[in-house]
């Protein structure tokens, strides 16, 4: 089983960025599509971006793309979330996911099989 740990949350002011961590151990990620998911008190987790396993399509929730930007580093074995021009809105806890194997990265949490704790990310005014 894989053990994920997200770091890089933090408070920060609006307009700033962040950039979100996802480190594996156990497993080599190499194989696995890779997302990032995110909840605010009292809503549901929701997409915000994902990566196939080669890197080679990344996809994004519709409102964030543009300022939001998925990566991944095979040698180390790591996954990324830049997050650019952040708003009051994008309060959250982030969350990393390790999915499956293929071309179609769901946008769906079912379709994941291993979570991180989470990461919280404030954005004040």
């Amino acid at each position: 089983q894989v053990q994920l740990v997200e770091s890089g949350g933090g408070l920060v002011q609006a307009g700033a960025s962040l950039r979100l961590s996802c480190t594996a151990s156990g497993r080599t990620l190499s194989s696995s599509n890779m997302a990032w998911f995110r909840q605010a008190p009292g809503k549901e987790r929701d997409f915000v971006a994902g990566i196939t396993s080669s890197g080679g399509r990344t996809v994004y929730a519709d409102s964030l793309k543009g300022r939001f930007t998925i990566s991944r580093d095979s040698d180390r074995n790591t996954v990324y979330l830049q997050m650019n021009g952040l708003e009051i809105d994008d309060t959250a806890v982030y969350y990393c996911a390790a999915g499956y194997f293929g071309p179609v990265v769901s946008r769906l949490t079912i379709g994941y099989r291993d979570w991180g704790q989470g990461t919280q990310v404030t954005v004040s005014s």
